[in-house]
């Protein structure tokens, strides 16, 4: 494609009035993926005076179908059901150790706060419009999602909505994104987020993209005033295709996080940390297969309280492996995917309080229009 495309810019260089050139040039530039300067191209066409009116009328409904490439909205419905250990996100243990006057103390936690398994249904809406210039991308998302369990106590419904503004070409690119987020739990609000980021990619030549970015989060927890926070990321990562067939792509991330507090007195304070993060996906004959790895390690800058552990600095380190595959299923329609998704987290911590375990698998179709 690149010697036709070359081989036509010669012809057109040699004769600009050549409108044969120029159509079957516009034709490869599409082919190529460069929607704007095929619509250019196709705007000189549509400038000539001496086209012929049944050619115009073609090369007119060719612009508009191209110019509609520029705008863009999908909506997408996911729907999904499986199974979860650990629907309240509760300790692994179930005992708590007091240390009393000094002295370490055992209590046995109520049936309420132990570990509550069952099946689970997950619906999931989102749409999606993107709006694309020559230097510029706008990109607008709105989503909603339910999960309804075998307690009342543990179903969860969350709305966001994301704005994410994109400014460079090939080369290096410029992306700023803000969006919200609210989680209620049996029906009560229980968190809202605003949150922004902007990342940075340079130039490259080779196989693998660097980008840096920066990211935070106002956490609000509408029940528990004094938990709020601030936090911030700052990180640089790496998308790589890994051989050139383009089948495998891995991403790459490491970051450093702070959480501040913002009411004075928050229990264990200001914390701080470092997060890495291993994307990988991989093309099979038939569907897509995927993972993400994630280790999250934070610290507390004060002791979290003198009933545990004797008021020790609160260390949490958590791993979560989400493994994910995906394939077209057109009997339940043309645009239809089934998705099977396992997950994984585990959480270690000097305080016995905030070990966690949680395993969960979920089968699912999801649809686009």
């Amino acid at each position: 494609l690149n010697k036709a495309i070359e081989s036509l810019e010669l012809a057109l260089l040699l004769n600009p009035e050549n409108g044969a050139a120029l159509i079957d040039y516009a034709q490869a530039l599409i082919q190529d993926g460069q929607l704007f300067a095929a619509i250019s191209a196709n705007d000189l066409l549509l400038e000539r005076e001496d086209i012929p009116p049944n050619l115009a009328s073609q090369v007119a409904q060719r612009q508009e179908n191209w110019r509609s490439l520029t705008r863009q909205t999908i909506w997408q419905v996911d729907l999904g059901g499986g199974f979860d250990d650990n629907l309240n996100g509760a300790p692994e243990q179930d005992f708590i150790t007091l240390t009393l006057s000094g002295e370490p103390i055992s209590l046995a936690l109520s049936e309420e706060y132990r570990a509550a398994s069952g099946s689970v249904l997950n619906l999931r809406a989102v749409g999606r419009h993107r709006l694309l210039t020559a230097e510029r991308q706008h990109n607008f998302l709105g989503e909603l999602r339910s999960r309804t369990s075998t307690t009342s106590e543990t179903e969860l419904a969350q709305f966001g909505a994301r704005y994410n503004f994109v400014e460079g070409g090939q080369s290096s690119s410029w992306s700023v994104s803000a969006g919200f987020d609210h989680l209620f739990l049996s029906g009560k609000p229980l968190f809202s987020g605003i949150s922004g980021s902007i990342r940075y990619t340079p130039s490259s030549n080779g196989s693998c993209q660097r980008y840096y970015g920066i990211a935070f989060q106002r956490q609000h927890w509408h029940e528990r005033g004094q938990l709020d926070g601030l936090e911030s990321k700052l990180g640089l990562g790496s998308n790589c295709s890994v051989f050139s067939d383009n089948k495998h792509r891995l991403n790459a991330e490491i970051s450093y996080l702070q959480n501040t507090e913002l009411e004075q007195g928050r229990q264990g304070g200001s914390r701080e940390g470092w997060q890495a993060v291993f994307d990988w996906e991989f093309a099979l004959r038939r569907g897509v297969l995927s993972a993400q790895f994630n280790h999250t390690r934070l610290r507390d800058s004060v002791g979290y309280s003198p009933l545990l552990s004797f008021n020790a600095r609160r260390v949490t380190k958590r791993n979560t492996l989400l493994v994910r595959y995906r394939q077209s299923m057109p009997v339940f329609g043309p645009s239809a995917q089934f998705i099977a998704t396992i997950y994984n987290q585990a959480q270690l911590s000097n305080i016995g309080l905030f070990q966690t375990r949680d395993a969960s698998a979920e089968i699912g179709i999801s649809w686009q229009f």
